[in-house]
């Protein structure tokens, strides 16, 4: 599974890295390519942190629902390490977004 998805992410990063050389030989102004980046940036930060996040919360629920099969009072104690879970896609939301204003 790892392989899979370092293998899809040098295939992405290869598809962007020809396509800023397109626009460099094309002739585009340096503000278009650092615009390309931004982007590119704030992509990879939502997009990574929310597969980080879902694969997480993957895990956390399905460690939390066999605990609770075994003793149903620890319901409440699973629920906060969910959300921790889900507060990786929401940082990587404030990451794009900072990079997009800044």
């Amino acid at each position: 599974m790892k392989r899979k998805v370092m293998v899809a992410l040098l295939v992405i990063l290869g598809v962007v890295f020809s396509a800023q050389f397109a626009f460099a030989q094309e002739g585009a102004e340096a503000e278009n390519a650092a615009s390309v980046w931004k982007y590119l940036a704030a992509a990879l930060a939502v997009g990574l942190s929310c597969i980080a996040g879902g694969m997480a919360v993957g895990r956390i629920g399905s460690a939390a629902m066999g605990a609770m099969s075994e003793n149903p009072e620890l319901s409440g104690k699973a629920l906060p390490y969910a959300g921790l879970a889900e507060g990786i896609c929401l940082w990587g939301f404030l990451v794009a977004l900072l990079i997009l204003i800044l």
